[in-house]
């Protein structure tokens, strides 16, 4: 046993200010599942894929399509949150598909790399018009409706998301290399 301190340990009291993990949201924009006709299997996917890397997720909820519904409920998701929250449904070219639009009305500033990255994992991507931004402190996240689509754009980007969200939370440390 050593007298040194492991390098690997957290700090004391958490390195998210006391929390154990980092928190996120997940929105459901379908007018499906709020006229009850459809399953939010999306969202319930991606509440499991968060879960699964040890994210602790604090909200689910379901709004209807539309500008003004969802860029509501992504200001009150957003506001004062140092989170990630992901958005399922809307991306694709149907005519009530406007989650891009209704993020982009309440972003502060943009960040592309998230949703060229998740675009690019698969061909059905060149599909999706989602966007990524941030709001506050809070990274925003838009996956299309689709159960894989959703779950396999996310995966796609989680691995910096921690990081992200520390930059985003104030943290100063350094930068996590690329081995």
């Amino acid at each position: 046993m050593s007298d040194q301190p492991d390098p690997t340990a957290a700090a004391p009291g958490g390195a998210h200010g006391g929390r154990s993990q980092h928190q996120a949201k997940v929105l459901t924009v379908s007018d499906g599942v709020i006229a009850g006709v459809r399953e939010d299997r999306s969202g319930a996917a991606l509440v499991d894929l968060l879960a699964g890397r040890d994210f602790e997720v604090i909200e689910h909820r379901v709004v209807s399509d539309g500008v003004e519904e969802v860029s509501n409920a992504l200001s009150y998701m957003a506001y004062g949150f140092n989170g990630l929250v992901v958005t399922t449904g809307g991306t694709g070219f149907g005519v009530r598909d406007l989650t891009p639009e209704a993020t982009k009305r309440i972003l502060d500033r943009s960040a592309p790399g998230f949703a060229e990255a998740m675009r690019a994992v698969n061909p059905l991507g060149r599909l999706s018009r989602g966007i990524a931004g941030i709001r506050g402190s809070a990274l925003i996240l838009n996956t299309p409706g689709s159960t894989s689509g959703a779950v396999e754009m996310l995966d796609a980007v989680l691995d910096v998301v921690p990081h992200a969200l520390d930059l985003l939370g104030g943290a100063s440390g350094g930068h996590p290399t690329h081995g």
